[in-house]
């Protein structure tokens, strides 16, 4: 029995700020028979996630344990700092960590960018948010300023608030990561996908349900060959030639043309009428 028999439905969970919309699109017009559930989690538990394997893979962030999982990075995220419209930074076009030496700069417990406690620029907050939701509220509320991956900052984006990029910041890199144990042809359908493989390069499923769409394809019918160009002119003048002889030798046949025979049959006539001889009175 196959791991498409086993497994009818592909479970793909997701981090927040992670868009799965263009891979799942593909999914559903390669795969339509094998339902794909999106699951999303927080970004705290994407690893965890995967590794109880109640899904089949993740679109979450790095790092994970490499012993356990594989992962295949697929971008890495600009990170920004979110803060008030009417607050000074919001006159640069990007911004230093040291512009942000005299800010309260939130450390949410769900942080995604990796920071040491040590490291995390301007002036540490009384406590940790809980989440980054918990953050923006704080910041909205002109508390301090919160540093995050873009797609975070407009996910919780808000009217009163704006971001600008931050310059030697460190990065979040997303990754679709699985179990090394459960490299299954569905794994192995979704890898081509977010890779960018065609039906025809995939290895998995998609890929011989094209196959067997083209065999099964009736043939065209053949276009009709065109004759050489050679061919077509000796054609044409051998049809030129043969109406030339037609025209000529019926000239010859009649002895005359139709005007001379014509001509011929009124000279005759008048010859005849002057030698007929006169009555006499």
């Amino acid at each position: 029995m196959t791991d498409m028999q086993v497994n009818p439905s592909f479970r793909l969970a997701y981090v927040p700020g992670v868009t799965p919309g263009k891979w799942a699109r593909v999914w559903v017009e390669r795969l339509p028979d094998v339902p794909l559930d999106l699951v999303a989690v927080p970004s705290g538990d994407g690893e965890r996630t995967v590794r109880e394997g109640s899904v089949d893979a993740g679109l979450i962030r790095l790092p994970v344990d490499k012993d356990v999982l594989s992962a295949i990075p697929l971008y890495t995220e600009t990170t920004v700092v979110v803060f008030p419209k009417d607050h000074w930074l919001a006159a640069a076009e990007e911004v230093t960590l040291d512009d942000l030496a005299d800010d309260v700069v939130f450390h949410p417990l769900d942080d995604t960018l990796g920071w040491a406690a040590d490291a995390l620029p301007g002036r540490p907050a009384i406590e940790r948010p809980a989440t980054t939701a918990d953050a923006v509220e704080l910041v909205a509320a002109n508390v301090g300023v919160l540093l995050v991956p873009q797609s975070l900052a407009r996910l919780h984006h808000r009217r009163d608030l704006t971001f600008r990029p931050v310059v030697e910041a460190p990065q979040s890199q997303v990754a679709l990561s699985w179990l090394q144990e459960r490299t299954t042809d569905l794994v192995e359908e979704f890898i081509g996908i977010v890779r960018g493989r065609t039906v025809n390069s995939s290895r998995g499923r998609g890929a011989g349900q094209a196959t067997g769409d083209a065999a099964a394809a009736p043939a065209k019918k053949a276009a009709p060959q065109r004759k050489p160009q050679h061919q077509k002119a000796g054609a044409g003048q051998q049809r030129a030639g043969q109406k030339g002889a037609q025209k000529t030798g019926g000239q010859k046949a009649g002895g005359q043309k139709p005007g001379a025979q014509k001509g011929g049959a009124r000279g005759g006539a008048a010859a005849a009428r002057r030698g007929k001889p006169k009555r006499r009175g």
